[in-house]
């Protein structure tokens, strides 16, 4: 799987599961999904590991309320334009 994929041969399984993890959150899962994925006790336990692979969780957020509310602009956008 691993020469397939075109990883390094120094990976083994544990370098595999993080390459794993790592595709799921930038596909888009939640932390639950990942979690379930790999069998960890709790989502604690998958963001303690994984937090730094969701650095775009904010914006998209923010996008999401934007969207909702029918704005494009985000509220730290519209506050500073009042300043």
């Amino acid at each position: 799987m691993r020469a397939k994929v075109g990883l390094p041969l120094r990976w083994g399984f544990h370098g595999l599961r993080h390459y794993y993890a790592t595709l799921l959150i930038h596909a888009g899962a939640s932390v639950k999904t990942v979690q379930l994925a790999l069998g960890h006790s709790t989502p604690t336990v998958t963001l303690n590991e994984y937090v730094h692979e969701w650095p775009d969780a904010l914006d998209r957020t923010r996008s999401l309320v934007d969207g909702a509310l029918g704005t494009r602009e985000t509220a730290a956008t519209s506050a500073g334009s009042r300043a």
